[in-house]
């Protein structure tokens, strides 16, 4: 018999089926037996009596919750049951495999406690739709990217040099020399675009050896990227950006927003376009009237993130804000610089709900203009000579941004950690499990 998924149990009243998941709970009564049942797609409620099913009966008198189970039986209605107004009469029960009767984890397990048994975590309704919800975005991001003509590339992870910076980096052996796990596919976009490859993206793994422990930040997560070619300036970059977003959301809103606002209690937002743009100076002297001021060669700090977005969103209607215009003290090497004023950059970080969600910018395609900015921060122009390289032939103006998935996730859904919308969460102190 093919099996039917709890979800579809509603199209299939009066017949018999089959029905593969976990217990969720026992109740052993006199003369009845009752078992809500649980597989990815729902819960449903089986029933057994015990005078006509003695077989099953013994079976379920020894069940465990969290036991996976195989249960075949016909489907009838009965309005008095709140799982879908429906309950399965059991015909058979077989057991695949009995769960240990002391659950290590329970419902007032903390964080660390739960990551340390993250299967069973997941098995949570509420931690399962955040991959439903993960692999819809992933999806939607894609379909966004091919509509306009992208390409998707995967760039390499082990690195000869740094990607972006000696900082942060993680070292391992390799054939007798030292190699470098990505911290940001970076260097790989824009040689795309001297590729004349125009359009890429990437979603990819990146490692970053920061020493943070804070609730938005992990040494090993999953990477967003996406660079343009061709752009007058990074304006172009933001435009395309939140185009894209808005896109994404309203799939999400669509095809899931339903079950996001009944797990969660979360109302999916689809943005207007354009978001709010505020350069930076003028960003900083908004927070110094609200009380928080930032040095001027200085990036936002977590508390200007949030009144900033609380500002905007009061004056503009608008979750969303582009910061533009950063120093190019906080900036990379490579972000394009303004004609008149060679100490900003042409840059933008997405802020959304009071956290940096992007950063992107027009990067600088001219090789000696490169050479100059990169020497201006110190830095060692032989180790990155291959991505200098790309420079040196033709390469046209582009742009580009990039971001952790995760993160996207936590705010999309509500979450207060990046470790809960991680499948398996890396940091500082976690490798396992």
């Amino acid at each position: 018999m093919k099996r039917t998924f709890v979800a579809d149990l509603t199209n299939k009243f009066n017949e018999t089926v089959k029905i593969n998941g976990w217990i969720q709970t026992i109740r052993d009564q006199k003369k009845m037996q009752f078992l809500v049942l649980r597989d990815h797609t729902g819960m449903a409620q089986a029933i057994n009596d015990k005078g006509q099913n003695e077989a099953a009966a013994q079976l379920i008198a020894n069940l465990t919750p969290e036991s996976a189970v195989e249960v075949v039986g016909k489907v009838v209605a009965n309005a008095s049951v709140k799982l879908k107004g429906l309950e399965i009469v059991i015909e058979s029960l077989q057991v695949l495999n009995l769960s240990d009767p002391q659950l290590p984890i329970d419902d007032n397990t903390a964080l660390d406690g739960r990551l340390n048994w993250r299967f069973l975590d997941l098995r949570k309704p509420q931690n399962g739709l955040v991959f439903k919800v993960q692999t819809l975005v992933e999806h939607a991001m894609r379909k966004f990217w091919q509509q306009e003509g992208f390409i998707e590339i995967h760039s390499p992870k082990l690195m000869g040099s740094a990607s972006e910076s000696g900082a942060e980096l993680f070292r391992l052996e390799y054939f007798g020399k030292f190699a470098y796990l990505a911290q940001s596919p970076q260097f790989y976009k824009q040689m795309a675009m001297a590729a004349g490859f125009d359009r890429v993206f990437e979603i990819g793994p990146v490692f970053r050896a920061n020493p943070s422990f804070t609730v938005r930040h992990d040494t090993e997560f999953t990477s967003v990227d996406s660079e343009i070619s061709w752009i007058e300036s990074h304006e172009e970059v933001m435009a395309f950006e939140e185009r894209w977003l808005q896109y994404v959301l309203k799939t999400v809103k669509i095809e899931l927003g339903e079950q996001i606002k009944e797990i969660y209690g979360l109302e999916v937002m689809v943005p207007e376009v354009p978001f709010p743009r505020i350069a930076m100076k003028e960003a900083k002297e908004i927070l110094r009237e609200l009380g928080n001021p930032i040095p001027e060669d200085e990036d936002l700090n977590p508390e200007g993130e949030r009144l900033l977005c609380e500002y905007v969103t009061k004056k503009y209607g608008n979750e969303f804000v582009f910061v533009t215009d950063y120093p190019s003290s906080v900036r990379p090497f490579y972000h394009m610089r303004y004609e008149h004023d060679n100490k900003l950059t042409k840059s933008f970080d997405l802020l959304w709900r009071g956290l940096e969600l992007t950063s992107g910018a027009q990067r600088e395609h001219r090789y000696d203009i490169l050479i100059k900015q990169a020497q201006e921060k110190g830095l060692n122009l032989e180790p990155i000579q291959d991505y200098l390289n790309c420079f040196k032939y033709g390469c046209p103006p582009h742009g580009g941004f990039g971001f952790g998935l995760s993160r996207l996730l936590m705010l999309l859904l509500g979450f207060k950690n990046v470790r809960e919308v991680t499948y398996l969460y890396r940091g500082p102190h976690r490798l396992t499990p």
